[in-house]
């Protein structure tokens, strides 16, 4: 690329800037976020260009049916459970679920968390009211405090760097966990160890068992086992933080194309997908793989606007329609959706999100989801494609590798009475371990029949 065009594009990168942006924090002061984001244009990197081109490529695979999305981690990640425990866990949940539906299904399984760097959520207040007190709503740890404080609630520009620290520590671990033997598919039996008193335990074990069959079988075929040591495992958030992504934003040396390095994938929300907006004008500007997310007021044409900015030349894998519908919506809402950008011809990779269109509020005064109303959603979202002929490509998950007790049912029977026990999270509710596991029993079965 010459001098002048790689100007060109740089100038281009900071097009955002002069539209309507949704959902920012308002700092109290604008020359410590411009010194913030200024610092943060020095740090490394925390992904590369080729590794973000590799998953495109993946992604291309499962918006043909070749291969399968499984995206998963926390609604919020918090810089509290930023640790080695919490990161293992979400891992070893994620890399279980895709043994099942692997072993289950016969489909190679790409494995994205929802992992550092999802530090920020839109909120459909800006403002909380306790007791007569007002302040800032949380709005995540990379902009402040959960804490019920006018100091804590104060938005920080200067956490956008505590929020680089942790993605950077969560990411080095992502890569030693999934490139250091522990993702080794010969340790099946080793992920499960310690939960051995779930049914959905017990019915991984057996799945194991049968893994680990196939494993000796092929170990006396003399089959070179290098290439089950490791995984790939990547990265995506919500971008959300305009100045973060912003700043996050380099020219590849290799290419001279511009790749936001916060993540290998990032997805524009419901919320900010306006196509005259700051964020789908950010995000039309990197050459990431990227999703957007589609609720149930969506149409056609709204799919068709966003094809036309984000990926007018239809390139395979680059774009990815995230639904969120809710279950009692998707069977109707749907359809049109897919047939309207299928008639289109553009490629897209369509990927199920069954968590944030059925979110209720329990009868004890938690906010939660149901484990069947979810796995409805996803029963819906299959069975579209499967009238329409079209791919459902993956799924989207709220999940942590904790026992927590935030979703109501599963094999364990949360109840609305078992809510208190453990509802650990800050903002929206996740499947547990073993809820996490019962859903990838279940699409496994969709899978193998679609």
């Amino acid at each position: 690329m010459s001098i002048k065009a790689s100007e060109e594009v740089l100038a281009g990168l900071d097009n955002w800037r002069g539209l309507p942006a949704k959902h920012q924090p308002e700092w109290p002061d604008g020359d410590a976020v411009d010194a913030v984001t200024a610092e943060l244009r020095e740090w490394p990197p925390l992904v590369f260009a080729g590794e973000a081109d590799s998953l495109k490529e993946k992604l291309a695979a499962a918006g043909r049916g070749e291969a399968f999305l499984l995206q998963g981690g926390d609604c919020a990640e918090t810089f509290a459970e930023s640790t080695a425990d919490h990161i293992r866990n979400k891992i070893r949940t994620i890399l279980q679920m895709a043994a099942v539906l692997t072993y289950g299904a016969s489909v190679p399984i790409v494995k994205m968390g929802r992992m550092a760097g999802q530090y920020a959520k839109p909120r459909s207040s800006t403002v909380e009211t306790r007791d007569g007190v007002t302040l800032p709503a949380y709005l995540g740890d990379a902009v402040n405090g959960h804490a019920f404080t006018e100091a804590a609630r104060r938005p920080d520009p200067r956490r956008l760097l505590t929020a680089y620290h942790h993605s950077a520590t969560t990411i080095n671990l992502i890569r030693a966990f999934t490139q250091g033997g522990y993702a080794d598919l010969r340790l099946v039996h080793d992920w499960n160890r310690g939960f051995m008193s779930n049914p959905a335990y017990a019915r991984y074990e057996v799945l194991a068992g049968e893994i680990d069959r196939a494993m000796r079988f092929m170990d006396a075929a003399g089959v070179d086992f290098d290439a089950l040591k490791t995984v790939d495992f990547y990265s995506s958030h919500e971008a959300l933080l305009l100045e973060y992504e912003s700043a996050m934003t380099r020219i590849d040396s290799r290419t001279g194309n511009p790749y936001n390095t916060s993540a290998h994938f990032l997805w524009i929300g419901e919320r900010t997908r306006q196509v005259d907006g700051a964020h789908v004008e950010m995000l039309a500007r990197v050459r990431n793989p990227i999703g957007v997310k589609l609720g149930p007021t969506s149409t056609g044409a709204d799919a068709i606007a966003l094809m036309d900015k984000l990926n007018p030349d239809g390139e395979p894998g680059r774009l990815t329609f995230v639904t969120r519908m809710g279950a009692g919506r998707i069977r109707d809402n749907l359809p049109s959706l897919v047939e309207q950008v299928t008639a289109d011809g553009r490629p897209v990779t369509w990927v199920c999100d069954p968590m944030h269109g059925n979110t209720i509020t329990s009868a004890s005064g938690y906010k939660t989801r149901e484990l069947a109303t979810i796995l409805d959603e996803v029963h819906g979202f299959f069975e579209v494609h499967k009238a329409l002929g079209t791919v459902p490509g993956g799924l989207h998950v709220e999940l942590t590798g904790d026992d927590v007790t935030e979703v109501l049912g599963g094999s364990e029977e949360v109840d609305d009475a078992a809510l208190a026990q453990r509802y650990e999270t800050l903002v929206d509710p996740r499947l547990n371990h073993q809820q996490s596991l019962e859903m990838a029993f279940d699409v496994a079965e969709m899978l193998r029949g679609h």
